[in-house]
Parts: C-alpha cells; structure tokens; sequence
C-alpha cells in the first residue's frame, strides 16, 4: 500500500522539486515548496518558526534578527547577515540553489535536521509579508 501511494506521488515531488531548481523569485519557491509539501503555506506558521528555539539554542531569529528587513549579525562568528525578507533584499531568494544551501545549513543548526517543504513554505510566506 505504501508503495503504491508513493508511485502516486512521485510525479507531484519530481514535479516540486524542479520547480524549486528553475525558480527566480521568491513566490515561485513558494508554489515548490507547496507543490512538495501538498499543503498552502501559512505566513502565521511561518512567523511562529521563525522565532522558536525548536528545543535547542537558537532560533532563525537569533542571527537574521526579529524583524529581517534589516540586516543581522550571526550569533557566534558576528558576521553582519544581508536583510533575509525580500522588501529588504531584492536578491534574496531569487536562487534555488543558493537557497536550498543555506535552507539546508540554518536548518541543521537550528533544528538539528533539515526543514521540511512545508517549514520552508511557510517561512517564506511571511517573509514576503514584511515591508
């Protein structure tokens, strides 16, 4: 049974995925990392992670900053961070490859695994939310 919704599924992820490696702005990422996850993403949600501990020491937060229109500062090496929100940076998330990069090392560092689509989806929902 497993399999057989797994084969199911197969072209909607494959499909997702090569959305992520062609996207160029920040909204198309999104629809990707929806069209993964199967679910709409919530900027609500996205707000709540992005300031939660996850159970360890620091949260997404604690380098690029509660409100990531402005510029952060990484919590041990105090390198200044570009603004992470696009209304702060126009360049930022505009390469899914790039993104899936520092998706892949923030999220191991705050979370101790790697985001889900639907964590990034929702991140990304309330970023562009931000002005």
């Amino acid at each position: 049974m497993l399999l057989r919704h797994l084969l199911i599924a197969w072209p909607w992820v494959w499909a997702g995925q090569a959305a992520l490696a062609q996207a160029t702005t920040p909204a198309a990422l999104q629809r990707g990392y929806e069209a993964v996850a199967g679910t709409p993403a919530q900027a609500d949600r996205g707000q709540r992670f992005f300031v939660q501990r996850h159970g360890g020491e620091w949260s997404c937060a604690s380098c690029h900053g509660q409100h990531p229109v402005q510029a952060g500062r990484h919590a041990v090496t105090h390198k200044v961070l570009e603004p992470l929100a696009p209304a702060g940076n126009p360049q930022a998330f505009t390469d899914g490859k790039r993104v899936e990069k520092w998706f892949r090392r923030n999220c191991k560092d705050v979370l101790q695994r790697e985001c889900t689509a639907g964590e990034k989806a929702d991140v990304l929902a309330w970023l562009q939310t931000l002005r």
